[in-house]
């Protein structure tokens, strides 16, 4: 194969990688209206307005159990709160940070600061009507 043919056809390949992986990255942000937050991304995301992130891991039967929960309160919510979820195997940093030794753990911010913390599985109106509690 001459040089340029390898090249072009690197370049082809590459650039098909790219463009999926980043097609992957942006249906992977949101999964049913539900952000999901990586370490690099946490800061950012809760700094303004009210956040509501659940930190989970898929090996947790109590996280499975929230997990629909969460994704009717993002459906339900509107633009009152940004619902997010965070998998603390694969994002340690901030989970330590916030000290999540148990989960679930949903913490609430509002504009970056945290107000609220739940530990354990929480029904959907507990969350609602925490949501509205620090939306006042």
């Amino acid at each position: 194969m001459k040089r340029g043919t390898f090249i072009r056809t690197f370049l082809f390949f590459l650039a098909g990688f790219i463009i999926m992986n980043i097609a992957e990255v942006k249906a992977q942000d949101i999964v049913n209206g539900v952000t999901i937050l990586a370490d690099k991304n946490f800061d950012k995301t809760i700094k303004k307005d009210i956040v509501l992130v659940d930190f989970w891991a898929t090996w947790c039967g109590p996280c499975r159990l929230q997990s629909p929960i969460i994704d009717q309160i993002a459906e339900e919510i509107g633009q009152k709160a940004l619902i997010c979820k965070m998998d603390v195997d694969e994002n340690g940093k901030t989970a330590n940070r916030f000290n999540v030794q148990y989960i679930p753990t949903i913490l609430i911010f509002r504009d970056g600061v945290l107000i609220k913390r739940f530990t354990g599985a929480q029904e959907k109106q507990t969350l609602l009507d925490a949501i509205d509690e620090v939306a006042k």
